[in-house]
Order: structure tokens, then C-alpha cells, then sequence
């Protein structure tokens, strides 16, 4: 072990598969409740990806790429291509990674293999549950810490953006509604995280905005809308209120789960001093003793540093 220095790093940019939501050769996650279109979502940006199409913010894709989609919930032929010749993708530029009689699992080598062979720039894991290994637990921060730095170190080496699709974990009457991050490291390892929300008043459409955004600034929300009368249509950025899409399904606040889950993404990289973290809620209209409440359920311990106390988020191992 030796001492380097950082006037011997030549510095470098970011490249973007979609700026500034999916960053190439890091690890996206997109989230959202069963049922919101995130597989939707995802299958119609592949088909933008794989034709050049035009994205939903309205830039248009200089050349179109290779994807590896890696499904676990739907069959692939009755299913998983449907979807695909219904978006339009090209699916000569869609692969996927045969399993045979070993299931894939986020560290598996084959994903590095599969990569270089197809010449990869997107790999979409959906659902992330589902390619968690059996010795693997979501709630534990080794475990995904070793799994997840695996798959981050893959899609670096290759420059390949990798987005995982995951689902919240709904408990009833709305409580911990969204737990679905699992150990907060995959908050951390995740440079940008995504969510998927339904539209109260329509609930044909549907909105993507970011949560946590390490490279850029947090971009628009963008807004799609799908049913079988209209089939899928992209309505672009759009203006609403995040904290409002963030409501229980039953009309009950979920201020407190909003307040959770943004504490589980401010807190996964670093330590930050508490009146910063209140500053911040309050930004997005959650009070005080709403943040209160959500440190204490999870588990959030405070130090004082200095002259500033800072909170710091406990990871069972």
C-alpha cells in the first residue's frame, strides 16, 4: 500500500447515456411501486436507444447502441419481445445473458462477459430482486456493499451504464412505504437514483423524477402516459409537485416515508450536520418534527463535530 497524488490523475468527464439521469459506466437505480410503469418505462427508452429515436426531453441520440436486458419476471418470448416489437426497438441491438441452469446473479462474471460481447452501453437488471444471489440479503451493507461494488466496477471497465430496476416494498396503511431501497449502500453505490410515480388525478400517466442525482444537477421531471386505448406516449417535462406524487394511495400523507427516503439517499454517501438536513427538507415542504420522527425510525444517530451536530445513518452488517 503506497501514497499516491492527485496531480498524477489526469482528469476526465462524465459521458451520459441521458444527461443528467443515466451517467455511462455507473449504476442507476430506478425505482417506483409494482404496477407504475417502470418496465414500460424502460423498454420505450431502449427502443429510443436502439433506433437513435429523439429522447423524452427532446435530444436526439447521435448513434444508436447496443442493450443487454435482462428480465426474470416475464417470459421472453411471450412477454419480454412483444413488448419490445410493440415499443419498436430494434431488436437486433437487444440481448439478453442465457442463464441455463445457473441464475444470474448482480456479480456474476458473465455479466462482464455478455458486455464485451455485445459491445454493451446499457445494461437493464429488472428486477433487481430477482438477481440477488441466496447468500445475498437486500438488508445487509457487506453483502451488497461486495455485490453491488462488483457490478459498479463492471459497468466502469466497460463504460457501460447500468440500471436497476426495483421495486418498493408497500406495507399497509402506508407506513414505510418506500423501504424498497433495502441496505442503504445501494443508495450509496448508485449514482443516480430515479423514481416512478402515477398521476392522483390521471392514472394513465405517469411521471419520472430524480431523487438523487451525484454527477449533475437533478434533471426535469419527464412524463409518459400509457393505456390500451392510447397506447404509450411521452409527454416530455413536465411541472409537478414531487412531494404530491409522493402521497399514499389511500389520500393519508406519506410525508414521513418521503422524509425516510430522502434521509436514506442525503445520508448514504457521507455525514451531514442536521440544520443543513432541515434546510433541505423544508425545501420540499417536510417539517421538522417530520424529519424527527423519520431519523428516529430509522435508527439515525447524532454527533456533534465542532460547533455543528452532524447525523449519522447506522448499516447493520
Amino acid at each position: 500500500m503506497g501514497v499516491n497524488y492527485y496531480s498524477n490523475i489526469k482528469p476526465s468527464h462524465v459521458e451520459w447515456l441521458w444527461y443528467p439521469y443515466i451517467p455511462c459506466g455507473k449504476v442507476t437505480l430506478l425505482q417506483g411501486d409494482p404496477g407504475e410503469g417502470k418496465s414500460t418505462f424502460i423498454i420505450q427508452l431502449v427502443s429510443v436507444l436502439t433506433n437513435a429515436g429523439t429522447l423524452p426531453d427532446g435530444y436526439r441520440v447521435k448513434e444508436a447502441i447496443n442493450v443487454i436486458y435482462q428480465c426474470s419476471e416475464d417470459g421472453l418470448a411471450d412477454t419480454v419481445k412483444p413488448r419490445l416489437l410493440e415499443a419498436g426497438a430494434n431488436c437486433e441491438k437487444v440481448a439478453y445473458i442465457t442463464e441455463d441452469d445457473t441464475a444470474l446473479t448482480l456479480d456474476d462474471e458473465r455479466i462482464d462477459s455478455a458486455i464485451k460481447q455485445a459491445n454493451a452501453k446499457l445494461l437493464v437488471i429488472d428486477p433487481l430482486q430477482a438477481f440477488i444471489g441466496q447468500d445475498s440479503d437486500m438488508q445487509s451493507a457487506v453483502k451488497m456493499r461486495k455485490v453491488l461494488g462488483c457490478l459498479a466496477d463492471m459497468a466502469a471497465q466497460n463504460n457501460c451504464a447500468v440500471v436497476l430496476v426495483g421495486h418498493m416494498n408497500k406495507s399497509n396503511g402506508g407506513k414505510n412505504l418506500y423501504r424498497g431501497l433495502g441496505s442503504i449502500d445501494i443508495a450509496a453505490i448508485a449514482r443516480s437514483i430515479l423514481m416512478i410515480s402515477r398521476d392522483k388525478e390521471e392514472p394513465s400517466k405517469r411521471y419520472m423524477f430524480p431523487v438523487k442525482s451525484s454527477l449533475a444537477p437533478e434533471g426535469d421531471t419527464i412524463g409518459f402516459a400509457f393505456d390500451r386505448k392510447i397506447g404509450f406516449q411521452w409527454l416530455g417535462k413536465c411541472s409537478v409537485d414531487i412531494d404530491e406524487l409522493m402521497l399514499d394511495n389511500s389520500g393519508t400523507t406519506a410525508k414521513k416515508d418521503s422524509a425516510m427516503l430522502h434521509l436514506q439517499v442525503i445520508l448514504a454517501d457521507t455525514d451531514v450536520p442536521s440544520m443543513q438536513i432541515f434546510e433541505m427538507m423544508s425545501q420540499i415542504g417536510i417539517s421538522r418534527r417530520t424529519v424527527q420522527e423519520a431519523k428516529k425510525e430509522l435508527g439515525i444517530q447524532a454527533y456533534k463535530k465542532g460547533n455543528a451536530w452532524y447525523w449519522h445513518m447506522n448499516v447493520m452488517g
